[in-house]
């Protein structure tokens, strides 16, 4: 993994956490959650710009 990806997760986790009352002992819990969100993000972002065909039969 690219040293800015890791950086992108690390900061995303940071705002989790604190979003979350900063608790103790759950940083890899906010790990975790922050590198999901940011690999889902390309995949949603292509789906919006390029949506699925319109069917052109009956099913």
């Amino acid at each position: 993994m690219a040293d800015s990806q890791k950086m992108k997760i690390t900061r995303r986790a940071y705002e989790l956490w604190q979003q979350a009352g900063e608790p103790k002992d759950r940083d890899e819990k906010f790990y975790l959650q922050a590198a999901r969100e940011l690999n889902e993000a390309p995949e949603k972002a292509i789906m919006a710009t390029n949506p699925p065909a319109a069917s052109q039969g009956r099913l």
